[in-house]
């Protein structure tokens, strides 16, 4: 997509603002076509005796920095909002969060670039990460999350950040942070929970879930307290919907793009969701229709004798495992190549 052109048609022909990364689409792309072996061969003549996650790193800034460069001009044009590209810090150092400082700094000072988000997990261990991050003025993606009550606790992280920098007398401007709320792993985990019970809510819940966190946004930052901060020059921290392709094949494929469309939100989609969207999505204001009707379905749960916050404790749980997996499996197929590439 960067070589041939395929990413700069896309901003332009379709005004895509951002783009993401995580280690198993870098494990796919990797492994299953040749498109990186050059870069790889350049690390390995610079570096011959690096790690497999030393190369994964100078193959992925390379990338990113790349990537950055053609969403720059998105960049200027939205004074800073948007044009983003992300790249995670190390899915193993999810629970600790000094470690996660440590790497996401020197992941930004590689980088380079004004328009890169540095994308860190919303376990509670990282909860103190995000809020030094921002301190420290870093565009930040904070990823993996699927509860309402973690959500908020992110926000006030965010907040605190921003705190903490305004007391030092540091600038609040072009500080851009996303909280990435994943949205199909939920309907996945509770719809076989509802089969019997309730079959009328199955597909519903994640959308339910989504749409109170956007309620929550709207209180958090149209607060007095969020309020002196933008005063100052601070902006909200976005809800971004992910994991938005349907994981039931029997839901429309656009579940959860379309009713999940509202102001200041980001939805990213998997490339087939994508092409979708575009050749018949429909685009309309449907994130605050039928809030009450959200409140009940979650209400319906409780009633049931499901417990979501043991769910969604799960679902994270379940991700972390997910991403640390693909991210060992990147680093292996790294090794494999590169010693093939030495040989």
């Amino acid at each position: 997509m960067i070589t041939t052109g395929g990413l700069a048609s896309l901003i332009e022909a379709d005004d895509l603002r951002g783009v993401t990364s995580n280690p198993a689409i870098f494990d796919k792309a990797i492994t299953s076509t040749q498109d990186y072996d050059d870069i790889l061969q350049q690390a390995l003549q610079q570096n011959p005796g690096a790690s497999s996650r030393e190369l994964f790193f100078a193959l992925a800034i390379k990338d990113i920095r790349d990537a950055a460069d053609i969403l720059r001009p998105v960049y200027d044009a939205t004074d800073g909002v948007d044009g983003m590209i992300s790249l995670e810090v190390s899915p193993d150092l999810a629970q600790d969060s000094e470690a996660t400082v440590r790497e996401a700094h020197e992941l930004h000072a590689r980088l380079n670039r004004p328009n890169v988000m540095i994308k860190v997990p919303a376990t509670e261990a990282c909860l103190p990460a995000i809020e030094q991050l921002i301190a420290d003025g870093m565009n930040i993606n904070v990823t993996l999350l699927f509860a309402l009550e973690r959500y908020e606790a992110v926000a006030g992280a965010y907040i605190r950040g921003l705190e903490r920098r305004a007391e030092q007398g540091r600038s609040l401007e072009r500080i851009e942070s996303v909280a990435s709320f994943f949205v199909s792993r939920v309907d996945a985990a509770l719809d076989p929970l509802l089969a019997d019970k309730r079959p009328d809510l199955q597909g519903k819940l994640a959308i339910a879930n989504a749409k109170l966190a956007y309620q929550s946004f709207k209180m958090i930052f149209s607060s007095d307290r969020f309020n002196a901060l933008q005063a100052k020059g601070a902006r909200p921290q976005r809800l971004l919907w992910a994991s938005t392709s349907t994981k039931n094949p029997n839901y429309p494929e656009l579940l959860y793009v379309e009713t999940l469309i509202g102001p200041q939100t980001v939805n990213t989609m998997p490339p087939a969701t994508y092409e979708a969207f575009r050749e018949a999505g429909v685009v309309a204001p449907t994130l605050e229709s039928d809030i009450g009707e959200a409140e009940a379905q979650i209400t319906a749960l409780a009633d049931l004798g499901i417990d979501l916050k043991v769910v969604t404790d799960r679902l994270e749980q379940e991700g972390v495992a997910s991403f640390g997996k693909a991210f060992d499996n990147l680093l292996s197929h790294i090794a494999h190549k590169a010693e093939s590439l030495t040989a």
